[in-house]
């Protein structure tokens, strides 16, 4: 009789997504990131945040997935939003999708923040020593000029999982926000 072998083969999901929040949490010259254990960016530093879920506004979203992720509860007044970042992404098996994250500032909230299930080690880094080679390999171009006090808009366009940039991060300075 023939052995049968059954093999278990570990394949990433790519996850699309077309709109999204993230909230980095910013204290005494310090940003708040933690490694995300699974999805987009898994394994590299990142902020909090994820998809909008059925009518919330961007606010709720970011609330409730900053607390989810970290146990903290912050206030609508206490974001400020400081850009929108569209990520073209194109999938391992050829198909293409595009995210708008919308990205907010928190300086005031109530709680500590704990790792959870999808955010792990969560960890102060000074906002001029962030973590360069484990982030997502946009965000080296466009994070410091949020954390420096800029408003922006910017495109990235990365190749299946987001690990590399298929082209120059673009970025355009803008006043504000409605």
């Amino acid at each position: 009789d023939p052995i049968q072998v059954r093999m278990e083969v570990n394949i990433p999901i790519e996850k699309t997504l077309k709109e999204a929040t993230l909230v980095f949490m910013i204290k005494n010259g310090q940003v708040l990131l933690a490694r995300k254990t699974r999805h987009i960016g898994e394994g590299r530093w990142n902020g909090y945040g994820g998809g909008i879920e059925g009518a919330e506004t961007l606010t709720q979203c970011v609330i409730r997935e900053c607390e989810q992720e970290t146990g903290v509860e912050i206030s609508a007044a206490d974001l400020e939003k400081v850009a929108e970042v569209t990520f073209h992404n194109n999938k391992s098996d050829g198909s293409k999708f595009s995210c708008l994250v919308h990205v907010y500032l928190a300086r005031r909230w109530s709680g500590k923040p704990q790792e959870s299930e999808e955010m792990a080690s969560p960890t102060w880094f000074p906002l001029d020593q962030l973590p360069i080679s484990d982030l997502m390999p946009a965000d080296p171009i466009w994070l410091p000029l949020i954390f420096s006090g800029k408003k922006i808009v910017a495109e990235a366009h990365y190749g299946p999982f987001q690990r590399e940039l298929l082209q120059p991060v673009a970025v355009k300075e803008v006043t504000g926000f409605n």
